[in-house]
C-alpha cells in the first residue's frame, strides 16, 4: 500500500527545493557579483522549467512508467542541487536552479498516485493535502534558507535543498508502486515543444517587469509570440489522438471554470504574499516597513504555512458540508480579506502577520478544494493530465501576480529613489482585491 505521507512529503519538498531561489536572490547577486535582474533569473528559470515539466510529467503519469518517472525527476532535481552547492560559476548555478524546477511537475503524479492506489475517501484527502503542500510548502523553504544563508553562507543555505531531495528521492523509492500495468501513455513530442515554448515565452513576459517599464514594445512583441504558439499548440492538440493535454476536458464547465478560478486566484495570492515580504523588509527609515533580515521576513511564513495545513486537514468535513465550489468560494474570500486588511492596516508587525496568516487558511481551503472540483469528472486516468494543466494554470497566475506587484512598485517608486511610496502597496492589494472578488464569483457560480 501507497503511503500517503510519502506523497504528501514529496509535493512539499519540491515546492520548498522550488522556493529556495526567492529569498536568495540578493545574495547571490553580492556573492557571485551578478546583478538583481540576473539573480532574479534563478527564481524564474526555475517557474520556467517546472512549468515545462509539467505536463510532459502529467502525460508520463497517465501510463505505465509513472513510479519510474517520479525516480528520475527527483533524481534531476538531486543533481541540479548538487550543482547549485559546488561553487561554479553563475551559469551552473542556474542550470543547477533549472533541474530542481523540474520537480514542480511531480505534485500532479503524486494526486495520481494517490487516486490509483487509495480508498476515495483517502485519496480525496490525501490529494487534498498534496495540492495544499505544493503550496504552502514555500513557507518551509523560506525561513531555513534565510537563517542559513546569515549563518554559514549562499552554497549552504543551497545545500539544503541537496539534503531535502535525496531524502525524497529515497521516500519515492521505497514507498511509491508502479503504476496499474494496463495504462499506456505516448508523450506528444510536437505538443510539448509548442507548449514549452509558448509558456516559457509568456512566463518571461509577464515574470520580467523590466520589460514592461523600459521595453514596451518588446513585451508587447513577446505576448504576440506567445499567444500564437499556445494558439499553434492548441490546434495541434485538437487533431492528435494521443495529445500531451486531453483538451476535450475544457469542454467540461467545471474544468474549466476551475482552472479560470485557478488563473485568477494565483494571480491575487501570489500578489500579495510578494508584497508582504517585500514590505517587512523595507527599512524604516522609508517611512514605512520594519527592515527585517531574510531570516526576520522568512519567519512571517511560518504562520501562513502552519494555518494552511490546517485548512488542508479540514477540507474534507468542510467538503462535505459546503461542497468543493463553495469552499474555493470560501478560500479566495478569506485571500481577498488578508488583502484588505494590508491595504487598510498595515502599520504594526503583528498586522502583518495577521494578514499572512489569513493568507495563508485562505490558500490552504482553496488549493485543498480545488482538485475535488476537477477531480469530479475527470477519468481515473487522467488525473495526472488534468491536475498538470492546473498546475500550469497556477504557475502562470503566480508569475502575473508576482509581476503585477512589481509593475504597480515601480510605478510609485519616485525618480532617484530605491524604494516605492507607501501607496504603491496599497495601489497593489486593493488590485489583488479585486482579482480575488471575480474569482469568489466565479468559484461560486461555476
Amino acid at each position: 500500500m501507497v503511503s500517503a505521507k510519502a506523497l504528501v512529503f514529496v509535493a512539499l519538498v519540491v515546492a520548498a527545493v522550488g522556493s529556495l531561489g526567492s529569498p536568495l536572490i540578493t545574495r547571490v547577486a553580492t556573492d557571485l557579483d551578478v546583478s538583481l535582474a540576473a539573480a532574479q533569473w534563478t527564481l524564474t528559470v526555475t517557474l520556467l522549467a517546472g512549468a515545462v515539466a509539467t505536463p510532459v510529467l502529467g502525460r508520463l503519469g497517465a501510463g505505465p512508467h509513472r513510479r519510474e518517472a517520479i525516480l528520475v525527476t527527483l533524481g534531476v532535481v538531486a543533481a541540479g542541487s548538487v550543482l547549485t552547492v559546488v561553487p561554479l560559476p553563475f551559469a551552473f548555478l542556474l542550470a543547477g536552479r533549472a533541474a530542481q524546477g523540474a520537480g514542480l511537475g511531480l505534485t500532479a503524479l503524486m494526486m495520481g498516485v494517490a487516486r490509483d492506489h487509495l480508498p476515495a475517501e483517502r485519496s480525496a484527502r490525501v490529494i487534498a493535502l498534496v495540492s495544499v503542500a505544493s503550496t504552502i510548502g514555500i513557507g518551509v523553504g523560506y525561513p531555513l534558507a534565510g537563517l542559513l544563508t546569515q549563518v554559514a553562507g549562499l552554497r549552504t543555505a543551497y545545500g539544503l535543498g541537496l539534503v531535502v531531495s535525496l531524502v525524497a528521492l529515497g521516500t519515492a523509492w521505497r514507498h511509491i508502486p508502479a503504476a496499474p500495468a494496463e495504462r499506456r501513455a505516448k508523450v506528444d513530442v510536437v505538443g510539448a515543444v509548442l507548449l514549452a515554448a509558448g509558456v516559457t515565452a509568456l512566463l518571461i513576459d509577464v515574470s520580467q517587469t523590466k520589460l514592461w517599464t523600459q521595453h514596451l514594445a518588446v513585451a508587447l512583441g513577446i505576448g504576440v509570440l506567445a499567444v500564437g504558439l499556445l494558439g499553434c499548440w492548441v490546434a495541434w492538440e485538437r487533431r492528435q489522438s494521443s495529445p500531451l493535454v486531453d483538451l476535450r476536458l475544457l469542454r467540461l464547465r467545471a474544468v474549466a471554470a476551475a482552472n479560470v478560478t485557478m488563473f485568477l486566484g494565483g494571480i491575487g495570492m501570489y500578489l500579495l504574499l510578494t508584497l508582504i515580504t517585500r514590505y517587512a523588509q523595507t527599512p524604516s527609515t522609508a517611512g514605512y516597513g520594519f527592515g527585517l533580515s531574510v531570516f526576520e521576513a522568512g519567519l512571517i511564513l511560518v504562520p501562513f504555512s502552519a494555518l494552511g495545513f490546517v485548512a488542508g486537514k479540514l477540507n474534507a468535513p468542510l467538503g462535505k458540508r459546503f461542497g468543493a465550489r463553495r469552499l474555493l468560494s470560501g478560500g479566495a474570500i478569506a485571500v481577498l480579506a488578508a488583502c484588505l486588511l494590508f491595504a487598510t492596516a498595515r502599520g504594526h508587525l503583528l498586522e502583518v502577520v495577521l494578514a499572512m496568516a489569513l493568507l495563508g487558511f485562505g490558500v490552504g481551503v482553496f488549493m485543498a478544494a480545488m482538485p475535488a472540483v476537477i477531480l469530479a469528472v475527470t477519468p481515473a486516468d487522467e488525473t495526472s493530465s488534468a491536475m498538470a494543466v492546473n498546475q500550469v494554470v497556477r504557475s502562470v497566475g503566480f508569475s502575473l501576480g508576482s509581476a503585477l506587484g512589481g509593475l504597480v512598485l515601480a510605478a510609485h517608486t519616485p525618480v532617484g529613489q530605491l524604494v516605492p511610496t507607501g501607496n504603491g502597496y496599497t495601489v497593489a492589494a486593493l488590485l489583488g482585491v479585486i482579482a480575488l472578488a471575480v474569482t469568489a464569483v466565479s468559484a461560486w457560480w461555476s
